[in-house]
């Protein structure tokens, strides 16, 4: 199968100004390096190839930082949604309008603005999802302090739960299924969140809970703070 991966880096970033307001919160650096730039390390050393990259806030930064990928060993491609819409497209919405991008096949998807350096994007969970049922595969992780009340729940068979006793946080990493989006109109705003629970539902979104290293750089304090630890 081939392995590909979006990777979501299409917001204003708000919670982050002032820093910004000039560059995209992606590629703002994190220990010496774009915050971006550690997903496709990883993505590259799992042995994915194709990557696309959506983008709105500052867009034209993103090709002159990270250009086609070669230097990752990848090759990069861009869903322009500002250049193209206007603006940011959401979550679903701007996956619906990058998947023309990718192959007809399953696909990792993360955000760009979430640190998670010890995470692999194993190859075994990819081909694993491939050959479910499933329309998505999502990876939690224990509910930091700006989120105490989680986002979703984990059955002991391992299936996504929309509500539970226990919920825990959405990391932003999954695999998906284009088929979840298949409903989804692209160039218009949609988000993800109702997709997956009427998905979860139905019994059609497995889950894994990561135990690693993992921040949400929302803020400018978290982003210092990663930056002054190791």
């Amino acid at each position: 199968m081939t392995l590909q991966a979006l990777i979501l880096a299409a917001g204003r970033g708000d919670r982050m100004r002032p820093l910004t307001d000039a560059t995209p919160k992606p590629l703002l650096q994190v220990r010496g390096k774009p915050l971006i730039a550690w997903h496709l390390e990883k993505l590259a050393a799992t042995g994915v190839k194709e990557v696309v990259i959506n983008t709105a806030w500052l867009e034209a930064q993103f090709p002159a930082a990270l250009g086609d990928g070669s230097a990752f060993g990848l090759r990069i491609r861009y869903s322009h949604e500002g250049a193209q819409f206007g603006g940011a497209l959401e979550t679903a919405g701007g996956i619906a309008t990058a998947l023309p991008l990718l192959e007809d096949a399953p696909f990792w998807l993360v955000a760009g603005d979430v640190f998670m350096p010890e995470f692999g994007f194993p190859v075994s969970d990819a081909h694993r999802f491939a050959a479910s049922s499933a329309l998505a595969h999502i990876y939690m992780v224990p509910n930091p302090p700006h989120n105490p009340n989680g986002d979703f729940g984990i059955s002991e068979g391992g299936l996504a739960l929309s509500r539970a006793t226990e919920q825990f946080t959405y990391s932003t990493v999954g695999l998906y299924h284009p088929a979840l989006f298949r409903n989804t109109p692209a160039g218009q705003k949609a988000a993800l969140a109702p997709l997956l629970r009427r998905a979860m539902q139905d019994g059609q979104v497995t889950a894994a809970l990561y135990s690693g290293p993992w921040t949400d750089v929302g803020t400018p304090e978290r982003l210092a703070e990663l930056n002054t630890t190791r």
